[in-house]
């Protein structure tokens, strides 16, 4: 798996940031408020990223209601597991990437992994 292109990344917050379904119109009109760009360039990026399995859809009228497949926290998850499947050692991923987390960040990694831990014991 890979991460998003930068106009993927962009459309697809949008969409997360959406509570329900959002049209291409939609997305557009908030992009074009920051950038130029073409609705056509909207409406090709959501398509591909249909395509691609990230986002779902149905049609109403003329128009696409789009919807994404996974959370942004799904998608997160997906990278970073991606991320040590491919590092070839994961143990030093792990390992870095603990080094580089914030007091706050493992605080909240240890409550996390207590809840967790809590849950498995469960069954």
């Amino acid at each position: 798996m890979r991460g998003f292109g930068e106009l993927e990344a962009v459309v697809m917050d949008r969409v997360w940031n959406c509570a329900d379904t959002i049209t291409v119109r939609e997305v557009f009109e908030s992009l074009k408020a920051t950038r130029e760009i073409a609705y056509t360039t909207v409406m090709s990026t959501m398509d591909n990223l249909h395509r691609k399995g990230w986002l779902d859809r149905k049609r109403q009228g003329k128009a696409f209601l789009y919807w994404p497949t996974l959370t942004r926290e799904e998608y997160s998850a997906r990278l970073m597991r991606d991320a040590l499947d491919t590092s070839g050692n994961p143990d030093v991923v792990l390992a870095r990437f603990l080094e580089q987390m914030t007091d706050d960040e493992s605080s909240r990694l240890r409550d996390v992994m207590q809840r967790w831990a809590s849950g498995k014991e469960a069954e």
